[in-house]
């Protein structure tokens, strides 16, 4: 059995599927759409960067988060951390996987700003992934893993995989509740095939 090909293709097929289609012809409104008082969402700050409303220890329960909001916390939180993570490259910092220093200084206030980042921050994760062989995929993460450090790194690619489908299709249902909102009647081309395959 090749588990790595498996894990890896769980989530392109996901990615390819059902989730990149789902996202597209998003616009700025809908991307940062509050469709209840008191979402966290993506917000400018005072020094005109753009960053995630968030609290330590999160609220319970938690407030509804917008599009912008899960698509940045799918971008950053399942795969820019864990890639500079686990796979560094040049300019990365060298710390465990909640570090907050992996975290851009600024994030992308558009739609298409946030797909652009989304997509790029999948395409680093999953080409590292791929690349694992078998004995990539059952050593241990380490001290970067903080209280995972015995876990194997085919555990933290479960575990991405299944957190980007959750979030996925959160993302998904603001779209369908969005469009809702506005009336559109006829559902765009992808919702459709999706909704039949």
């Amino acid at each position: 059995m090749d588990w790595g090909g498996l894990l890896v293709g769980q989530l392109t097929f996901y990615w390819d599927v059902h989730l990149w289609p789902r996202l597209q012809g998003l616009t700025d409104e809908e991307y940062l759409w509050e469709p209840v008082a008191g979402c966290w969402s993506l917000r400018r700050g005072a020094d005109g960067r753009w960053a995630l409303d968030g609290a330590q220890p999160e609220p319970e329960p938690a407030p509804v988060t917008t599009i912008a909001w899960r698509m940045m916390h799918v971008a950053i939180g399942c795969f820019t951390v864990r890639s500079a993570t686990f796979f560094p490259e040049p300019g990365d910092v060298a710390a465990g996987m909640w570090d907050r220093r992996h975290i851009p200084a600024d994030l992308p206030g558009t739609a298409a700003g946030g797909l652009a980042f989304l997509e790029q921050s999948y395409r680093r994760w999953r080409d590292n992934i791929a690349a694992l062989d078998r004995s990539g995929l059952v050593r241990p993460l380490g001290r970067k893993g903080g209280p995972y450090a015995r876990d194997p790194m085919a555990a933290l690619i479960v575990h991405i995989n299944r957190e980007v489908m959750h979030h996925g299709g959160e993302i998904c249902l603001l779209r369908d509740l969005y469009r809702a909102q506005r009336g559109s009647a006829t559902p765009p081309a992808a919702i459709a095939s999706e909704t039949l395959g």
